[in-house]
């Protein structure tokens, strides 16, 4: 029999968003992951973004599912309300 052992520390950050902070998030990931970074390498250089290119495909996925149902219910939810008035 063996047994292996492994250990690691994750970092897990909870981010609280307006409406508006969370449009615009909506927003910006709209533009695709590759179309953002394309123009953001071309403007603003490599250096500091290139190193975490795998991080921010993961982010702009998980925006992409998140953002939009949210405002999509918000935005439904208003409408809903606006008719029953």
């Amino acid at each position: 029999m063996s047994i292996k052992h492994k250990c690691w520390i994750e970092l897990r950050t909870i981010i609280e968003l307006t409406e508006s902070e969370t449009r615009a998030l909506e927003a910006l990931a709209g533009y695709g992951v590759d179309s953002f970074l394309s123009v953001f390498y071309e403007k603003m250089g490599k250096h500091y973004l290139e190193p975490h290119e795998k991080g921010l495909r993961s982010l702009f996925k998980n925006i992409n599912e998140t953002t939009k149902p949210a405002i999509d219910h918000i935005d439904k939810t208003r409408k809903i309300l606006r008719e029953g008035l």
